[in-house]
Protein backbone atom coordinates (compact mmCIF):
# COMPACT_ATOMS: atom_id res chain seq x y z
CA UNK A 1 0.00 0.00 0.00
CA UNK A 2 1.02 3.61 -0.44
CA UNK A 3 1.12 5.43 2.90
CA UNK A 4 1.87 9.01 3.83
CA UNK A 5 2.80 10.10 7.35
CA UNK A 6 2.38 13.77 8.19
CA UNK A 7 4.91 14.68 10.86
CA UNK A 8 8.40 13.23 11.17
CA UNK A 9 8.87 13.53 14.90
CA UNK A 10 9.13 10.56 17.24
CA UNK A 11 5.79 8.88 16.44
CA UNK A 12 5.79 9.72 12.74
CA UNK A 13 9.35 8.62 12.12
CA UNK A 14 9.07 5.34 14.01
CA UNK A 15 5.69 4.56 12.44
CA UNK A 16 6.83 5.42 8.93
CA UNK A 17 9.99 3.33 9.22
CA UNK A 18 8.09 0.36 10.64
CA UNK A 19 5.34 0.55 8.01
CA UNK A 20 8.03 0.49 5.34
CA UNK A 21 9.55 -2.62 6.91
CA UNK A 22 6.10 -4.21 6.53
CA UNK A 23 6.59 -3.71 2.78
CA UNK A 24 4.47 -0.61 2.27
CA UNK A 25 5.71 2.40 0.30
CA UNK A 26 5.90 5.22 2.82
CA UNK A 27 6.51 8.95 2.48
CA UNK A 28 7.11 10.97 5.64
CA UNK A 29 6.33 14.68 5.46
CA UNK A 30 7.59 17.50 7.65
CA UNK A 31 7.72 21.28 7.32
CA UNK A 32 11.26 21.38 8.70
CA UNK A 33 13.40 21.30 5.56
CA UNK A 34 16.64 20.77 7.47
CA UNK A 35 15.21 17.77 9.32
CA UNK A 36 13.93 16.27 6.06
CA UNK A 37 17.32 16.72 4.42
CA UNK A 38 19.03 14.97 7.32
CA UNK A 39 16.52 12.11 7.30
CA UNK A 40 16.93 11.67 3.55
CA UNK A 41 20.64 11.13 4.25
CA UNK A 42 19.80 8.59 6.93
CA UNK A 43 20.67 10.91 9.82
CA UNK A 44 18.31 10.45 12.76
CA UNK A 45 17.58 13.56 14.88
CA UNK A 46 16.38 11.56 17.91
CA UNK A 47 17.80 8.63 19.84
CA UNK A 48 15.83 5.42 19.61
CA UNK A 49 17.65 2.08 19.60
CA UNK A 50 17.65 0.48 16.15
CA UNK A 51 15.90 3.34 14.38
CA UNK A 52 18.93 4.51 12.42
CA UNK A 53 19.47 1.05 10.91
CA UNK A 54 15.76 0.64 10.16
CA UNK A 55 15.56 3.98 8.35
CA UNK A 56 18.75 3.34 6.36
CA UNK A 57 17.60 -0.15 5.34
CA UNK A 58 14.27 1.07 3.97
CA UNK A 59 15.69 4.19 2.34
CA UNK A 60 18.08 1.93 0.45
CA UNK A 61 15.22 -0.41 -0.51
CA UNK A 62 13.20 2.51 -1.89
CA UNK A 63 10.28 1.86 0.46
CA UNK A 64 10.83 4.98 2.59
CA UNK A 65 11.16 8.61 1.50
CA UNK A 66 11.12 12.02 3.14
CA UNK A 67 9.77 15.28 1.74
CA UNK A 68 8.43 18.72 2.59
CA UNK A 69 5.93 18.51 -0.31
CA UNK A 70 2.57 17.60 1.23
CA UNK A 71 0.73 17.78 -2.08
CA UNK A 72 2.95 15.24 -3.82
CA UNK A 73 2.99 12.94 -0.80
CA UNK A 74 -0.80 12.88 -0.37
CA UNK A 75 -1.71 12.55 -4.04
CA UNK A 76 -2.25 8.84 -4.59
CA UNK A 77 -1.85 7.78 -0.97
CA UNK A 78 -4.35 5.20 0.26
CA UNK A 79 -3.81 6.11 3.92
CA UNK A 80 -2.55 9.39 5.36
CA UNK A 81 -1.53 9.22 9.01
CA UNK A 82 -1.47 12.42 11.03
CA UNK A 83 1.41 12.08 13.48
CA UNK A 84 2.15 15.69 14.39
CA UNK A 85 2.80 16.96 17.90
CA UNK A 86 -0.01 17.75 20.32
CA UNK A 87 1.88 19.60 23.06
CA UNK A 88 0.24 20.86 26.21
CA UNK A 89 -1.60 24.09 25.54
CA UNK A 90 0.36 27.28 26.01
CA UNK A 91 -2.44 28.31 28.37
CA UNK A 92 -1.06 25.72 30.84
CA UNK A 93 -4.59 24.47 31.45
CA UNK A 94 -3.94 20.86 30.48
CA UNK A 95 -5.62 20.97 27.09
CA UNK A 96 -3.74 19.43 24.18
CA UNK A 97 -2.79 21.97 21.53
CA UNK A 98 -4.39 20.69 18.32
CA UNK A 99 -3.08 23.44 16.05
CA UNK A 100 -0.80 21.11 14.09
CA UNK A 101 -3.45 18.40 13.76
CA UNK A 102 -5.99 20.81 12.30
CA UNK A 103 -3.39 22.38 10.01
CA UNK A 104 -2.52 18.91 8.73
CA UNK A 105 -6.17 18.13 8.00
CA UNK A 106 -6.58 21.36 6.03
CA UNK A 107 -3.38 20.69 4.05
CA UNK A 108 -4.20 17.06 3.27
CA UNK A 109 -7.73 17.43 1.93
CA UNK A 110 -7.10 19.52 -1.23
CA UNK A 111 -4.78 16.83 -2.60
CA UNK A 112 -7.07 13.82 -2.18
CA UNK A 113 -7.86 12.42 -5.66
CA UNK A 114 -9.37 9.03 -4.77
CA UNK A 115 -10.71 7.32 -1.67
CA UNK A 116 -8.32 7.93 1.22
CA UNK A 117 -8.33 7.14 4.92
CA UNK A 118 -7.07 9.98 7.12
CA UNK A 119 -5.95 8.31 10.35
CA UNK A 120 -5.11 10.20 13.51
CA UNK A 121 -2.06 8.66 15.16
CA UNK A 122 -1.34 11.75 17.25
CA UNK A 123 -2.64 11.61 20.82
CA UNK A 124 -5.75 13.76 20.67
CA UNK A 125 -8.76 14.51 22.89
CA UNK A 126 -12.11 12.84 22.30
CA UNK A 127 -13.91 14.48 19.39
CA UNK A 128 -10.81 15.41 17.43
CA UNK A 129 -11.40 12.89 14.63
CA UNK A 130 -14.81 14.37 13.90
CA UNK A 131 -13.33 17.86 13.84
CA UNK A 132 -10.62 16.65 11.45
CA UNK A 133 -13.35 15.26 9.19
CA UNK A 134 -15.17 18.60 9.30
CA UNK A 135 -12.03 20.58 8.45
CA UNK A 136 -11.12 18.22 5.59
CA UNK A 137 -14.62 18.36 4.14
CA UNK A 138 -14.57 22.16 4.20
CA UNK A 139 -11.16 22.24 2.52
CA UNK A 140 -12.27 19.86 -0.24
CA UNK A 141 -16.02 19.16 -0.39
CA UNK A 142 -15.49 16.76 -3.30
CA UNK A 143 -12.94 14.59 -1.51
CA UNK A 144 -13.77 10.92 -0.98
CA UNK A 145 -12.35 10.09 2.44
CA UNK A 146 -13.00 8.73 5.90
CA UNK A 147 -11.33 9.72 9.15
CA UNK A 148 -10.18 7.08 11.62
CA UNK A 149 -8.44 7.01 14.97
CA UNK A 150 -5.38 4.78 15.31
CA UNK A 151 -3.60 5.71 18.57
CA UNK A 152 0.01 4.68 19.16
CA UNK A 153 1.30 2.85 22.22
CA UNK A 154 5.05 3.14 21.75
CA UNK A 155 7.47 3.14 24.67
CA UNK A 156 10.50 5.29 24.16
CA UNK A 157 13.54 3.05 24.10
CA UNK A 158 11.50 0.07 22.86
CA UNK A 159 9.39 1.67 20.14
CA UNK A 160 10.38 -0.56 17.23
CA UNK A 161 9.67 -3.75 19.15
CA UNK A 162 6.38 -2.27 20.38
CA UNK A 163 5.34 -1.41 16.83
CA UNK A 164 6.25 -4.78 15.38
CA UNK A 165 4.92 -6.86 18.29
CA UNK A 166 2.19 -4.72 19.86
CA UNK A 167 -0.11 -5.79 22.66
CA UNK A 168 -3.01 -4.62 20.49
CA UNK A 169 -3.91 -2.43 17.53
CA UNK A 170 -6.77 -0.01 18.15
CA UNK A 171 -8.81 1.14 15.16
CA UNK A 172 -11.58 3.68 15.64
CA UNK A 173 -13.79 4.15 12.60
CA UNK A 174 -17.43 4.76 11.78
CA UNK A 175 -16.87 3.42 8.27
CA UNK A 176 -16.38 -0.35 7.81
CA UNK A 177 -14.44 0.48 4.65
CA UNK A 178 -11.94 2.61 6.60
CA UNK A 179 -11.55 -0.10 9.23
CA UNK A 180 -10.77 -2.69 6.56
CA UNK A 181 -8.18 -0.43 4.93
CA UNK A 182 -6.38 0.03 8.24
CA UNK A 183 -6.53 -3.70 8.94
CA UNK A 184 -4.82 -4.23 5.60
CA UNK A 185 -2.09 -1.76 6.63
CA UNK A 186 -1.44 -3.87 9.73
CA UNK A 187 -1.99 -7.24 8.00
CA UNK A 188 1.59 -8.44 8.72
CA UNK A 189 0.70 -8.43 12.42
CA UNK A 190 -1.96 -11.08 11.91
CA UNK A 191 0.91 -13.58 11.66
CA UNK A 192 1.68 -12.81 15.31
CA UNK A 193 -2.03 -13.05 16.20
CA UNK A 194 -2.02 -9.49 17.44
CA UNK A 195 -5.41 -8.56 18.95
CA UNK A 196 -7.31 -5.87 17.04
CA UNK A 197 -9.79 -3.62 18.83
CA UNK A 198 -12.16 -2.10 16.27
CA UNK A 199 -14.45 0.46 17.78
CA UNK A 200 -15.92 3.96 17.43
CA UNK A 201 -13.87 7.11 16.93
CA UNK A 202 -14.55 8.41 20.42
CA UNK A 203 -13.78 5.08 22.09
CA UNK A 204 -10.45 4.74 20.31
CA UNK A 205 -9.45 8.26 21.30
CA UNK A 206 -10.31 7.57 24.94
CA UNK A 207 -8.49 4.21 25.02
CA UNK A 208 -5.17 6.02 24.62
CA UNK A 209 -5.79 8.44 27.49
CA UNK A 210 -7.33 5.77 29.71
CA UNK A 211 -4.33 3.50 29.18
CA UNK A 212 -1.79 6.16 30.08
CA UNK A 213 -3.90 7.34 33.00
CA UNK A 214 -3.91 3.82 34.42
CA UNK A 215 -0.17 3.33 33.93
CA UNK A 216 0.47 6.63 35.72
CA UNK A 217 -1.80 5.42 38.52
CA UNK A 218 0.19 2.19 38.99
CA UNK A 219 3.48 4.09 39.14
CA UNK A 220 2.10 6.61 41.59
CA UNK A 221 0.47 3.96 43.76
CA UNK A 222 3.72 2.05 44.30
CA UNK A 223 5.53 5.32 45.03
CA UNK A 224 3.01 6.07 47.78
CA UNK A 225 3.48 2.54 49.11
CA UNK A 226 7.22 3.26 49.13
CA UNK A 227 6.65 6.29 51.36
CA UNK A 228 4.70 4.11 53.80
CA UNK A 229 7.45 1.46 53.67
CA UNK A 230 10.05 4.00 54.70
CA UNK A 231 7.99 4.96 57.73
CA UNK A 232 7.32 1.42 58.96
CA UNK A 233 10.58 -0.27 57.93
CA UNK A 234 9.11 -2.40 55.13
CA UNK A 235 10.62 -3.14 51.72
CA UNK A 236 8.67 -1.79 48.75
CA UNK A 237 10.27 -4.24 46.32
CA UNK A 238 8.85 -7.13 48.30
CA UNK A 239 5.50 -5.36 48.52
CA UNK A 240 5.52 -4.90 44.74
CA UNK A 241 6.42 -8.54 44.18
CA UNK A 242 3.66 -9.71 46.49
CA UNK A 243 1.16 -7.50 44.67
CA UNK A 244 2.37 -8.18 41.16
CA UNK A 245 2.12 -11.95 41.42
CA UNK A 246 -1.63 -11.45 41.62
CA UNK A 247 -2.76 -11.90 38.02
CA UNK A 248 -5.39 -9.21 38.45
CA UNK A 249 -2.68 -6.65 39.19
CA UNK A 250 0.46 -7.72 37.29
CA UNK A 251 4.09 -6.85 37.92
CA UNK A 252 4.68 -4.14 35.31
CA UNK A 253 4.95 -0.50 36.37
CA UNK A 254 5.27 -1.42 40.05
CA UNK A 255 8.77 0.01 40.43
CA UNK A 256 9.23 2.74 43.02
CA UNK A 257 11.21 5.76 41.90
CA UNK A 258 11.28 9.53 41.60
CA UNK A 259 7.98 9.82 39.72
CA UNK A 260 6.92 9.49 36.10
CA UNK A 261 7.97 11.87 33.35
CA UNK A 262 8.37 11.91 29.59
CA UNK A 263 6.27 13.18 26.74
CA UNK A 264 3.17 11.06 27.37
CA UNK A 265 2.09 10.38 30.93
CA UNK A 266 2.29 13.95 32.29
CA UNK A 267 0.59 15.47 29.25
CA UNK A 268 -2.02 12.75 28.86
CA UNK A 269 -3.08 12.68 32.52
CA UNK A 270 -3.66 16.44 32.42
CA UNK A 271 -5.53 16.12 29.13
CA UNK A 272 -7.71 13.34 30.56
CA UNK A 273 -8.66 15.61 33.44
CA UNK A 274 -9.66 18.32 30.98
CA UNK A 275 -11.71 15.85 28.94
CA UNK A 276 -13.59 14.83 32.08
CA UNK A 277 -14.02 18.46 33.10
CA UNK A 278 -15.35 19.45 29.69
CA UNK A 279 -18.16 16.88 29.92
CA UNK A 280 -18.94 17.57 33.56
CA UNK A 281 -17.58 14.28 34.90
CA UNK A 282 -15.21 13.81 37.83
CA UNK A 283 -11.90 12.02 37.35
CA UNK A 284 -10.73 12.11 40.96
CA UNK A 285 -8.27 9.21 40.81
CA UNK A 286 -6.27 10.74 37.97
CA UNK A 287 -6.44 14.14 39.64
CA UNK A 288 -4.88 12.62 42.77
CA UNK A 289 -2.25 10.86 40.64
CA UNK A 290 -1.13 14.15 39.08
CA UNK A 291 -0.83 15.78 42.51
CA UNK A 292 0.94 12.77 44.04
CA UNK A 293 3.46 12.57 41.21
CA UNK A 294 4.45 16.19 41.72
CA UNK A 295 4.75 15.52 45.45
CA UNK A 296 6.96 12.48 44.78
CA UNK A 297 9.53 14.58 42.92
CA UNK A 298 9.56 17.06 45.79
CA UNK A 299 9.96 14.19 48.25
CA UNK A 300 13.02 12.97 46.35
CA UNK A 301 14.56 16.42 46.71
CA UNK A 302 13.99 16.25 50.46
CA UNK A 303 15.49 12.74 50.53
CA UNK A 304 18.69 14.02 48.90
CA UNK A 305 18.81 16.98 51.26
CA UNK A 306 18.38 14.70 54.29
CA UNK A 307 21.15 12.39 53.06
CA UNK A 308 23.45 15.43 52.98
CA UNK A 309 22.69 16.15 56.62
CA UNK A 310 19.76 18.48 56.02
CA UNK A 311 21.52 21.16 53.96
CA UNK A 312 22.73 21.12 50.38
CA UNK A 313 24.32 24.58 50.29
CA UNK A 314 27.97 24.28 49.27
CA UNK A 315 27.72 20.56 48.57
CA UNK A 316 28.72 19.01 45.26
CA UNK A 317 26.18 16.45 44.08
CA UNK A 318 26.80 14.04 41.19
CA UNK A 319 23.75 12.90 39.21
CA UNK A 320 23.92 9.74 37.13
CA UNK A 321 21.16 9.83 34.54
CA UNK A 322 19.10 12.81 33.41
CA UNK A 323 16.60 11.47 30.85
CA UNK A 324 13.21 10.50 32.24
CA UNK A 325 13.98 6.82 31.51
CA UNK A 326 16.78 4.72 30.01
CA UNK A 327 17.30 4.25 26.26
CA UNK A 328 16.10 7.73 25.33
CA UNK A 329 17.46 11.25 25.25
CA UNK A 330 14.04 12.67 26.14
CA UNK A 331 14.18 15.28 28.91
CA UNK A 332 10.51 16.25 28.80
CA UNK A 333 9.05 16.29 32.33
CA UNK A 334 12.06 14.32 33.58
CA UNK A 335 12.38 14.25 37.39
CA UNK A 336 15.80 15.87 36.92
CA UNK A 337 14.06 19.07 35.80
CA UNK A 338 12.40 19.40 39.21
CA UNK A 339 15.06 17.95 41.51
CA UNK A 340 18.24 19.55 40.17
CA UNK A 341 17.02 23.19 40.04
CA UNK A 342 15.58 22.88 43.56
CA UNK A 343 18.97 21.80 44.92
CA UNK A 344 20.96 24.29 42.83
CA UNK A 345 18.73 27.13 43.99
CA UNK A 346 19.81 26.39 47.56
CA UNK A 347 23.51 26.44 46.77
CA UNK A 348 24.32 22.93 45.61
CA UNK A 349 26.89 22.45 42.86
CA UNK A 350 25.67 19.88 40.33
CA UNK A 351 27.77 17.56 38.19
CA UNK A 352 26.08 15.02 35.91
CA UNK A 353 26.45 12.30 33.33
CA UNK A 354 23.92 10.66 31.03
CA UNK A 355 24.81 8.29 28.17
CA UNK A 356 22.46 9.98 25.68
CA UNK A 357 20.60 12.98 27.11
CA UNK A 358 23.33 15.51 27.89
CA UNK A 359 22.86 17.52 24.70
CA UNK A 360 19.16 17.87 25.45
CA UNK A 361 19.84 18.49 29.13
CA UNK A 362 22.18 21.39 28.39
CA UNK A 363 19.24 23.25 26.86
CA UNK A 364 17.19 23.12 30.05
CA UNK A 365 19.76 22.67 32.84
CA UNK A 366 22.53 25.17 32.07
CA UNK A 367 23.67 25.27 35.69
CA UNK A 368 24.98 21.69 35.53
CA UNK A 369 28.59 20.69 34.89
CA UNK A 370 28.41 17.84 32.35
CA UNK A 371 30.94 15.03 32.57
CA UNK A 372 32.30 12.46 30.13
CA UNK A 373 31.57 9.43 32.30
CA UNK A 374 30.11 8.56 35.72
CA UNK A 375 33.53 8.46 37.36
CA UNK A 376 34.34 12.00 36.32
CA UNK A 377 30.93 13.08 37.62
CA UNK A 378 31.43 11.64 41.10
CA UNK A 379 35.03 12.81 41.52
CA UNK A 380 35.18 15.01 44.62
CA UNK A 381 31.40 14.98 45.12
CA UNK A 382 29.71 14.91 48.53
CA UNK A 383 27.02 12.53 47.26
CA UNK A 384 26.01 10.64 44.13
CA UNK A 385 22.38 10.33 43.01
CA UNK A 386 21.41 7.53 40.63
CA UNK A 387 18.44 9.10 38.86
CA UNK A 388 18.02 7.07 35.63
CA UNK A 389 18.65 3.33 35.59
CA UNK A 390 20.80 3.05 32.47
CA UNK A 391 22.37 -0.40 32.13
CA UNK A 392 25.87 1.03 32.38
CA UNK A 393 25.08 2.25 35.90
CA UNK A 394 24.02 -1.21 37.08
CA UNK A 395 27.52 -2.69 37.29
CA UNK A 396 29.80 0.23 38.05
CA UNK A 397 33.09 -0.19 39.86
CA UNK A 398 31.69 0.75 43.25
CA UNK A 399 35.05 0.64 44.99
CA UNK A 400 36.26 3.22 42.50
CA UNK A 401 33.10 5.28 42.99
CA UNK A 402 33.65 5.29 46.74
CA UNK A 403 37.29 6.28 46.39
CA UNK A 404 36.40 9.18 44.09
CA UNK A 405 33.64 10.57 46.31
CA UNK A 406 34.65 13.05 48.98
CA UNK A 407 31.93 11.56 51.20
CA UNK A 408 30.61 8.01 50.49
CA UNK A 409 26.92 8.95 50.21
CA UNK A 410 24.99 7.05 47.53
CA UNK A 411 21.33 7.96 46.89
CA UNK A 412 19.72 5.36 44.64
CA UNK A 413 16.38 6.66 43.42
CA UNK A 414 15.85 3.60 41.19
CA UNK A 415 16.66 0.84 43.73
CA UNK A 416 19.33 -0.63 41.47
CA UNK A 417 21.70 -1.78 44.22
CA UNK A 418 21.36 -3.91 47.35
CA UNK A 419 21.33 -1.98 50.65
CA UNK A 420 23.30 -4.71 52.42
CA UNK A 421 25.93 -4.89 49.68
CA UNK A 422 26.31 -1.11 49.61
CA UNK A 423 26.66 -0.98 53.40
CA UNK A 424 29.30 -3.69 53.25
CA UNK A 425 31.27 -1.51 50.83
CA UNK A 426 31.14 1.35 53.32
CA UNK A 427 28.55 3.57 51.66
CA UNK A 428 25.87 5.52 53.44
CA UNK A 429 23.16 4.24 51.14
CA UNK A 430 19.64 5.62 50.62
CA UNK A 431 16.99 4.23 48.29
CA UNK A 432 13.23 4.47 47.75
CA UNK A 433 10.91 2.49 49.98
CA UNK A 434 13.69 0.40 51.54
CA UNK A 435 15.60 0.78 54.80
CA UNK A 436 18.70 2.96 54.59
CA UNK A 437 22.07 1.27 55.11
CA UNK A 438 25.56 2.14 56.21
CA UNK A 439 27.02 4.30 58.92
Amino acid sequence: MRITVIGSGYVGLVSGACFSRFGHTVTCVDKDAEKIARLARGEIPIYEPGLDALVSENLAAGRLAFTTDTAAAVDGAEVVFIAVGTPASRRSDGYADLTYVYEAAAQIAPHIRAYTVIANKSTVPVGTARQVAHIAAQANPAADFDVASNPEFLREGAAIADFQRPDRVVIGADSPRAAEVLKEVYRPLYINETPFVTTSLETAELIKYASNGFLATKITFINEMAAICEEIGANVQDVAKGMGLDGRIGQKFLHAGPGYGGSCLPKDTHALLRIAQSCGTACRIVEAVVEANAAQKARMTRKIRAALGGKESGATIAFLGLAFKPETDDMREAPALTIIPALAEHGARIRAHDPRAMDEARKVLPEVVYCADPYEAVSGADAVVLLTEWNEYRAMDLERIKALLRVPVFIDLRNVYSPDAMAALGFRYFSVGRPSAGA
